[in-house]
């Protein structure tokens, strides 16, 4: 199913650029001709296909139920540095603050997973192609924390936070941070 939406959005992608910058202007050079080339039309049915397609496809899944994979987050034993929301090390005692440790990313979807999240905000139900972004931005920017606290000798970073921001169209940062420290033996 999930091969299908994408050549539906590719189709999608393809046809509307095919149509906004090749067949307009030559629209417009061509005014006294009223015969659409082929090659248009086969643009104009590769934009309304690539719709249908996406839109059959996700209402579909949608009908399955199905839900995304999940995206992993680095685990504690892979760098060995120690994530906590909180202030405090249980059984532990901080011996020393290292400071600040941060690590983000800015993600998006290319057109045709917006084509996707389109349609479902139309028949609802969760945006798949959205959970799927943050939860790599999610990892990718908690990887880059764990690697600047191990770089700094942290045995910990407590009081982990993060924070999502939009930059621009499906475009979203996300921010992971929290204070590298060092624990007594």
């Amino acid at each position: 199913m999930k091969v299908l939406r994408h050549i539906g959005s590719l189709a999608f992608v393809l046809g509307l650029f095919v149509v906004v910058f090749v067949g307009i202007p030559w629209h417009v050079v061509v005014e006294d001709d009223p015969a659409v080339p082929w090659w248009l039309r086969m643009a104009v049915f590769g934009l309304l296909g690539g719709i249908l397609l996406v839109l059959l496809t996700v209402a579909l899944e949608q009908k399955k139920g199905k839900r995304p994979a999940a995206v992993p987050l680095p685990t504690d034993s892979e760098a060995g540095v120690l994530l906590l929301n909180s202030d405090v090390v249980p059984r532990r005692e901080i011996h020393e603050i290292l400071g600040l440790v941060q690590g983000h990313t800015v993600f998006a979807i290319w057109l045709g997973k917006d084509l996707s999240a389109l349609i479902r905000l139309i028949l609802g139900g969760e945006l798949t192609e959205y959970t799927e972004m943050m939860g790599t931005a999610r990892a990718a920017a908690t990887s880059r924390m764990i690697a600047q606290a191990a770089q700094m000798g942290a045995d910990a970073i407590i009081n982990v936070r993060y924070m999502t921001t939009s930059v621009v169209g499906s475009a979203a940062e996300l921010l992971a941070y929290g204070t590298a420290v060092k624990l007594s033996k």
